[in-house]
């Protein structure tokens, strides 16, 4: 990719809600180059909030730890992070989904959901000639193959 080339599709961003969290998207754009801006989906602190969810002890030795408590108005000697996969996981896939719907080309999904389909079923098939009941594994060709050395 042209390093020089800045994208013009948003970079949308799913992440902890921490001191390290909280930098990814200034350290994104300053990184790679190619985006101008990344947007957080989740974890915001409005989100933490809203959604109550539960905070752990966050890292102490964080050099971003005292901006973070300040802006946040937390306790320094505290610190601490709330995690993307506290929230349920329906309502994690939503919030993602409904981040991204505005920018999802219907034409193309469209055209891609059959084939995710076909190879969903030629997986399941595969699996099904693979394992046995109670999901042990049937000596098939490939086991055989390497008993016999090939």
């Amino acid at each position: 990719m042209d390093s020089n080339r800045t994208l013009v599709a948003p970079r949308r961003m799913v992440g902890d809600f921490d001191c390290s969290g909280e930098d990814i998207e200034r350290d994104w754009v300053e990184r790679t180059g190619c985006w101008s801006s990344v947007t957080r989906v989740l974890l915001t602190h409005e989100q933490v909030r809203a959604y109550g969810l539960p905070a752990a002890e966050g890292k102490r030795d964080d050099p971003r730890l005292p901006a973070f408590a300040r802006c946040y108005g937390f306790d320094i000697e505290h610190p601490v992070q709330c995690e993307v996969e506290a929230l349920e996981p329906d309502e994690l896939q939503r919030l993602v989904l409904d981040a991204v719907d505005p920018y999802t080309d219907r034409d193309a999904l469209a055209q891609q959901t059959p084939r995710e389909e076909q190879q969903r079923q030629a997986l399941e098939g595969f699996a099904g000639r693979c394992t046995g009941g109670a999901g042990r594994v049937q000596r098939g060709g490939f086991v055989r193959a390497r008993e016999r050395g090939q």
